[in-house]
């Protein structure tokens, strides 16, 4: 298997599918590995309360990269293989209303576009084997934040 990055961000948000209006997120969760603190995944995890407009407080904590690194190192091999939708956010390819951000140095990926999915169509449509490896990555970051 090979290493995780030395340094690395992920971000998983709920709620990207817009139309006129940017879209409302749901949750917000992110995973970071930092050079100044290699031993530890900072996990940070945001939900919008029924019916709140806005994101609750964000709850955070750490966990040892090398009990979770198996589980980093899958996300990052599922993403290295997955398509994003082009434009950037024209259409939910995956059709899970998430989106995953990932951020080291030598890959970036990204799926949803910054501002979410606002419309449109999207000339790369997603598989549904890569749909499932899709699900198979929000699945991954969701364990992650509730460990």
């Amino acid at each position: 298997m090979a290493a995780i990055p030395e340094e690395f961000l992920v971000r998983l948000q709920h709620g990207i599918v817009g139309g006129f209006a940017p879209p409302t997120p749901n949750a917000l969760h992110s995973l970071e590995r930092s050079a100044g603190d290699p031993t530890n995944l900072f996990v940070q995890s945001a939900t919008r309360p029924s019916g709140s407009r806005n994101l609750g407080d964000s709850t955070d904590k750490s966990l040892p990269v090398d009990d979770h690194a198996h589980l980093v190192q899958e996300l990052h091999s599922i993403l290295q293989g997955l398509p994003v939708e082009s434009p950037p956010g024209s259409e939910d390819i995956y059709g899970m209303d998430t989106s995953i951000t990932w951020m080291s140095e030598g890959f970036q990926w990204c799926n949803g576009g910054p501002q979410g999915c606002g419309g449109g169509g999207s000339s790369v449509q997603a598989t549904d084997e890569q749909k499932a490896k899709f699900r198979r990555a929000v699945d991954i970051v969701t364990e992650l934040t509730q460990k």
